[in-house]
């Protein structure tokens, strides 16, 4: 119980009040601020994480900003532990953009704490992870329970596509090591009640899709019924790669055969959260989600690609929009991936199968944009299942459970190239309603306060195996 008590107490006194003022800072990444160096925004987070990282005076840590010419900033730590053995402790501090619709009251650089839950843009998002892991690492310190070395990596392009990463891995190497244990606390939870860790993670391909069928405007009562519209033709090359009746991404080259344990983790979660595995998303009255079964619908949203369009060009305001037979239409895609699909022979699938032999002969862009691998865990260890489920039930009350994620962590492919023999804890605060990268996002402090107490504990556990320790 000491242990709980130091980490709820260092949130309650410390943590929160330095994420509410990170919160205030709009230090969105690259890929939405083009102009972040002049900004000064990414400094002024990083300037605070390492500020307070510095005041919890955790013995023996060296702490260094890392900067390269062109690069996004990273923050490396190193807390020296007892006995063999290394675990890496990886989160980030770039945000994405603001977003429109924040209800009255809240905003995405306006820190409002509510009901338990701390709202503003990053929070759980993933600035939570830093604090949470030295507050991890330094309540085992207090009670002398030893501890690995540990590394923490803060990177601050995650939302980019963690391009700057792999520079900084590589060229701090050395002083990284060869971790027995990856912890990446920038995942999600299915509920606020337990322990949940992610076995998987989709891929993604962004992509700009263009159809032009003339060089200008034209007046639609004249040309409509001669030109064909380059919003027809957008739709039926779109129908090439999804079933719009039922939403199913059309090409088989972007399947996979989804492993058998990952389907019994499937329906084990679907068993725990019953309808809240679509319960927790904010339909308008009378809409159903894409299908009835909870198991079904957790396999589409982890291991089936899917389609969504994030972006239009081309089309005018509704007040602006004229009697016109447009020139062009464009859309922007944003396809997830199978955890174990192949980007680049995805990417390739997909520009085939919507730019080859167009309708009328239009003119059809494809322009690919960012695009990263997914990630499929290796087994657990016996030792780590029996860590997180232990852990789970102190901390929580309830027992751990287990389940892939839809979104996309770049980091942990390449991790899990370099370090092929490591085991992965990839946890996270983003739950029900909390809203990564939507309006009215929000930080669970509770379940962030418990988590800490787990990583703690897998910690401690993962030293006492890698030193053989009763």
């Amino acid at each position: 119980m000491a242990i709980q008590t130091f980490i709820r107490d260092t949130w309650r006194t410390s943590i929160i009040p330095a994420l509410q003022e990170y919160i205030t800072i709009p230090n969105e990444s690259p890929a939405f601020d083009s102009r972040w160096r002049e900004h000064g925004h990414m400094d002024r987070a990083v300037d605070l994480f390492a500020r307070w990282a510095q005041e919890q005076k955790v013995p023996g840590m060296e702490l260094h900003v890392a900067r390269a010419e062109g690069r996004t900033p990273l923050l490396f730590m190193e807390i020296p532990g007892s006995g063999r053995g290394t675990v890496l402790l990886y989160g980030h501090l770039d945000k994405q953009p603001p977003m429109e619709g924040w209800r009255p009251g809240l905003g995405p650089w306006t820190p409002v704490l509510e009901d338990g839950k701390l709202y503003g843009r990053g929070g759980a998002d993933d600035g939570y992870g830093m604090f949470a892991a030295l507050t991890a690492i330094k309540a085992l310190q207090l009670e002398a329970i030893p501890c690995a070395r540990c590394v923490i990596l803060i990177e601050a392009c995650e939302e980019s596509g963690s391009f700057d990463l792999p520079h900084y891995v590589d060229a701090l190497a050395d002083r990284i090591g060869t971790p027995e244990l990856v912890v990446c606390l920038d995942s999600g939870c299915g509920d606020y009640e337990r322990l949940w860790v992610t076995t998987s993670l989709r891929g993604v391909i962004n992509a700009t899709l263009s159809v032009s069928t003339l060089t200008e405007g034209v007046h639609s009562g004249a040309a409509s019924g001669i030109v064909p519209s380059s919003f027809r033709i957008l739709r039926r090359l779109l129908s090439r790669l999804e079933d719009e009746s039922i939403g199913r991404v059309l090409p088989p080259g972007l399947h996979v055969d989804i492993p058998p344990d990952r389907l019994d983790q499937a329906k084990a979660a679907a068993r725990v959260l019953g309808t809240a595995v679509y319960g927790e998303y904010p339909f308008q009255p009378g809409t159903a989600p894409a299908d009835g079964n909870p198991t079904e619908l957790l396999l589409n949203r982890t291991w089936r690609p899917q389609l969504e369009i994030i972006g239009a060009a081309g089309l005018p305001g509704l007040d602006q929009a004229g009697n016109v037979l447009r020139p062009e239409t464009g859309v922007k895609l944003s396809l997830r991936l199978p955890p174990t699909a192949d980007p680049d022979a995805a990417a390739a699938c997909l520009k085939d199968t919507l730019t080859q032999d167009p309708p009328y002969g239009a003119k059809v862009t494809f322009e690919p944009g960012m695009g990263a691998g997914g990630w499929n865990a290796p087994a657990f260890e016996p030792w780590l299942d029996a860590s997180m489920a232990r852990a789970s039930r102190e901390f929580f009350g309830k027992d751990a459970c287990a389940m892939g994620e839809g979104g996309t962590i770049p980091f942990m492919g390449m991790l899990a190239e370099k370090f092929p023999k490591a085991q992965f804890m990839i946890t996270g605060v983003l739950g029900p309603r909390s809203n990564a990268h939507g309006p009215n996002e929000f930080l669970h402090i509770d379940t962030a306060m418990n988590l800490t107490g787990c990583v703690a504990r897998v910690l401690e556990d993962h030293y006492r195996t890698v030193n053989h320790t009763a």
